[in-house]
């Protein structure tokens, strides 16, 4: 019998060789060591945690240390990754987002249950919560002030352009609107200190504001997420009809390049360093007194290197920094600003990010942009 399961095994790590085997059928992570032998597919260890929950369709287990029969193998042969991915996943529209590892495991696991369990992309009327073009529900939303999370009705209007939400259930006008032009969604399960946490952001007067959600399904979340990415790829259609779909993919919904703390002084550089939360959004630098605040403290733009902008691991020799001693010097063509960062794992991370910014061209919108942070008020 052992020596019988030692061939099975020696087939099973040789079926990972077959294209597409190699890596995980979910997320696509590189070299999974478990398998669905009642779906065909060979995934990582983290999704088959979430295989577990859909216990009634799929059944896991790991290709090294569990017991496999021969018809099982005979199965995973069969079907494998490939011919899993023709079967469901035969209709994803474009707008949907497919995570892989490095996402959160809210977007791994409704992936999952949008494939196997839902079969939502075996039939186009399945995907009708999020492509309809108009979504309407109750969400939990961050007071500003207080930090009370309320119920409030958020509506989502392709034909008005906006993401707008209700402080009153019966209420006639909205509390905010958004325009679809400029919102971004990102979930920050850590941040917000709910698996389902989403961060909205839009600009108001060119000035960022946060809005935080969440709701208890995990489905109606990822499906407000995919909504406002549909809303978003029919918006960028219109306002740049000669791009092409992978270009305005990037577009839909951006995670944020890097957050953490710091330390920062003032313009004078003068004031002591005081700490705050930093957000680098692309090319726009914010920073706020808490990480869920609803405005940043203050903006800075991060624009390209061959227009002035720089990045450098120190402070300039007059300036000595409070608390923290790893200092960062960003260089604008109009001012120095300074930070500190608490250890030097954090400075070479942040110089990291800020230098792949102004590593990259800026594109012809972005001047505006630029000439708008130059001129505010």
């Amino acid at each position: 019998m052992a020596s019988d399961q030692g061939k099975i095994r020696a087939s099973l790590k040789k079926l990972l060789e077959k294209p597409g085997n190699g890596n995980c059928a979910d997320c696509g992570a590189a070299g999974p060591e478990w398998g669905s032998y009642t779906l065909g597919v060979f995934v990582c260890h983290s999704c088959s945690g979430l295989h577990r929950n859909i216990a009634q369709i799929s059944k896991v287990k790991s290709l090294l240390l569990d017991p496999w029969s021969h018809s099982e193998l005979e199965f995973m042969d069969s079907v494998g990754n490939d011919a899993a991915k023709a079967k469901y996943e035969q209709i994803i529209p474009a707008f949907f987002y497919c995570p892989t590892y490095k996402d959160c495991i809210l977007l791994r696991d409704q992936w999952i249950r949008a494939k196997y369990e839902r079969k939502e992309f075996l039939c186009v009327d399945r995907q009708e919560p999020y492509s309809a073009g108009y979504r309407e529900g109750f969400l939990w939303k961050r007071g500003r002030d207080n930090g009370q999370y309320l119920s409030r009705k958020f509506i989502l209007s392709e034909r008005e352009g906006v993401l707008k939400y209700f402080n009153k259930h019966d209420a006639k006008e909205p509390k905010a609107m958004m325009k679809i032009s400029t919102l971004n969604a990102t979930f920050q399960p850590t941040k917000i200190g709910t698996s389902h946490g989403l961060q909205i952001t839009y600009l108001k007067d060119n000035s960022t504001r946060n809005i935080f959600v969440y709701h208890e399904d995990g489905k109606e979340m990822v499906d407000w997420f995919n909504a406002i990415r549909a809303a978003r790829l029919h918006y960028l259609q219109v306002a740049f009809p000669g791009a092409s779909n992978s270009e305005l993919f990037p577009k839909l919904t951006r995670n944020f390049i890097k957050e953490g703390y710091m330390e920062k002084t003032g313009p004078k550089n003068t004031e002591g360093f005081k700490r705050r939360w930093f957000t680098m959004d692309d090319r726009r630098l914010m920073y706020f007194k808490d990480p869920l605040d609803a405005y940043a403290r203050g903006e800075v733009f991060i624009g390209s290197k061959e227009n002035g902008y720089d990045a450098l691991p120190s402070l300039p020799p007059n300036i000595q920094a409070t608390h923290w001693q790893f200092g960062i010097t960003i260089a604008t063509p109009d001012r120095r600003f300074l930070f500190a960062c608490e250890t030097i794992e954090d400075q070479k991370d942040w110089i990291a990010a800020f230098q792949m910014v102004i590593n990259r061209p800026m594109l012809p919108q972005e001047y505006a942009v630029e000439a708008y942070f130059k001129h505010k008020p």
